[in-house]
């Protein structure tokens, strides 16, 4: 009887593309679900060449956030664009997206067992859209992307379900650690997680559930062993503007980091909207493209800039009256009598390094990205920038007033760059890049609401994905975002090498000629 049933479905749906004259995208789809005992909405989008190639595809599940529906990642989250143009370029193989109807479910089945959600996902929709529309119905070609809600459940349906899933694009995960949950106002406790993992009206860690433990992605990670998602491709994109997803989000990565489960990790500029959501849509969909085809992931498409050749540019050494540096001028230094802001460079960089920093600052500054600036260039055995400001603003033309310096500050010399501009207000931004941070320092300093450096001075920090010192990075995130002081902070790409820097300085550029030119 079921499987009459099923073929009727199948039948039915098959019937309603043809007569709809084989659309390649199709929103509010049905199917019947009788583990859930009610309809399940679903939208489709089929590769241009679909009903022409005869060729077989990944599929894609793409999960909405609470309170969205299965039209949102189409309307809002514009993936048909996306998808076209990532296409249109080349940069992936056709795939199916589908995107299901979340309902209120996170993506799992409740405690009480009266809405088994992800039982209907696996049971019934993957096997469902496999029967339907021409998948390569194996776990290798199966993947899942998802923002807040959606990005929990992309992240829960492969750790609980690595036979039907292989890789997943979780972005802005919907996720609280144990703590949070302990601390939720009540109201909030019992309509979001206490009516799916138990709890409701329980208080502090009585909240914390054996059902919970078990389906929690925090416990799911801690507990196995880590060759068990070894053959899963995570990548998790968070924004730099979250609330409570700040401390959720670091902290899960770091529990990777320090379980050895390989992830990509990412925070970049926004909040939770679809602003940020769908500027992820071109390293997500190249993410899961790779994984797919079983490749390593290609690095992160990042903005570039042609920068004129490095030997055009002039870096000269400084070093009398007790005092060493390198410095670069701007063009037109010696037909002006202006004055310049400057930008002080902290970091054991090499000649080629200075010229290549200064070449894209030159680079920039014709190309009316940022304003002429002097370049300042100081290593471990160099002077320290606070040393040089009465000589530069007395020799060098430099401008008068912390508002038009700025730091920037790479690798080893990064700790002390940072005490030093949070001892005194000296500088209107400081940039910092694959540093540790004295956490002891930041406490300090955001311990004191009345603090006029973190009033007034922006601050950037810059990490690499796969550094050492994640931890510290992220805490110092989280200490900052916590107590509300506005900076951005960046988790990118790459190892924390030269080449990691150079490619990711020119954001941290523009942050600060906005920052001098307020």
């Amino acid at each position: 009887m079921k499987k009459s049933i099923v073929f009727e479905i199948v039948f039915i749906t098959l019937f309603t593309h043809i007569a709809a004259g084989q659309n390649l995208l199709s929103e509010s789809l049905v199917f019947h679900s009788h583990i859930l005992g009610c309809d399940v909405k679903y939208s489709v989008s089929l590769p241009d060449d679909y009903y022409k190639s005869g060729n077989k595809y990944p599929v894609v599940y793409l999960l909405h956030g609470l309170g969205d529906d299965e039209t949102s990642w189409l309307e809002y989250g514009r993936i048909r664009q996306s998808y076209d143009n990532a296409i249109k370029e080349k940069a992936i193989k056709p795939m199916i997206l589908v995107m299901p109807q979340g309902f209120r479910s996170y993506y799992v089945n409740d405690y009480k067992g009266t809405f088994l959600y992800q039982d209907m996902f696996v049971k019934e929709l993957v096997p469902f859209i496999d029967s339907v529309y021409r998948t390569i119905p194996d776990a290798l070609h199966r993947g899942t992307m998802g923002y807040s809600m959606g990005g929990f459940g992309a992240l829960i349906l492969p750790l609980e379900h690595p036979e039907v899933f292989s890789a997943c694009v979780p972005l802005s995960i919907s996720i609280r650690t144990d703590n949070q949950y302990e601390t939720e106002e009540a109201s909030g406790w019992d309509e979001q997680w206490g009516r799916l993992f138990g709890g409701t009206g329980l208080t502090g860690d009585a909240r914390i559930t054996g059902y919970y433990r078990k389906h929690s992605p925090f416990h799911i990670l801690s507990d196995s062993d880590p060759a068990r998602f070894n053959s899963l491709r995570i990548y998790i994109a968070n924004g730099d503007d979250e609330q409570t997803l700040c401390r959720s989000n670091e902290e899960l990565h770091m529990l990777m980091r320090s379980k050895g489960i390989k992830h990509e990790y990412r925070v970049s500029d926004g909040g939770h909207d679809f602003i940020f959501w769908r500027a992820q849509m071109t390293n997500g969909l190249n993410f899961l493209d790779d994984a797919f085809n079983n490749r390593k992931y290609r690095r992160d498409n990042i903005s570039s800039y042609n920068f004129k050749s490095a030997e055009k540019t002039q870096v000269t050494m400084y070093d009398r009256d007790g005092l060493s540096f390198s410095i670069s001028l701007p063009a037109g230094y010696n037909i002006s009598d202006r004055k310049y802001p400057v930008l002080f460079f902290i970091g054991d960089f090499d000649n080629a390094q200075k010229k290549e920093i200064a070449s894209m600052i030159n680079s920039m500054t014709e190309k009316e990205i940022m304003p002429p600036v002097l370049s300042i260039f100081t290593g471990s055995g160099d002077s320290k920038p606070l040393q040089l400001i009465p000589l530069l603003e007395k020799s060098f033309r430099a401008r008068t007033g912390y508002r038009y310096r700025a730091l920037l500050a790479y690798g080893s010399c990064g700790a002390e760059a940072l005490n030093t501009a949070l001892d005194s207000l000296r500088f209107t931004c400081v940039s910092l890049f694959n540093i540790t941070p004295d956490i002891n320092s930041i406490e300090k300093a955001t311990s004191d609401k009345n603090n006029e450096v973190l009033r007034r001075t922006w601050l950037y920090l810059e990490a690499p994905a796969d550094g050492e010192s994640y931890k510290e990075n992220g805490e110092a995130h989280i200490i900052l975002r916590e107590n509300d002081i506005y900076h951005e902070y960046r988790v990118t790409g790459g190892d924390g090498s030269f080449r990691w820097f150079i490619e990711n300085l020119p954001e941290s550029l523009i942050f600060a000629q906005k920052k001098i030119h307020r």
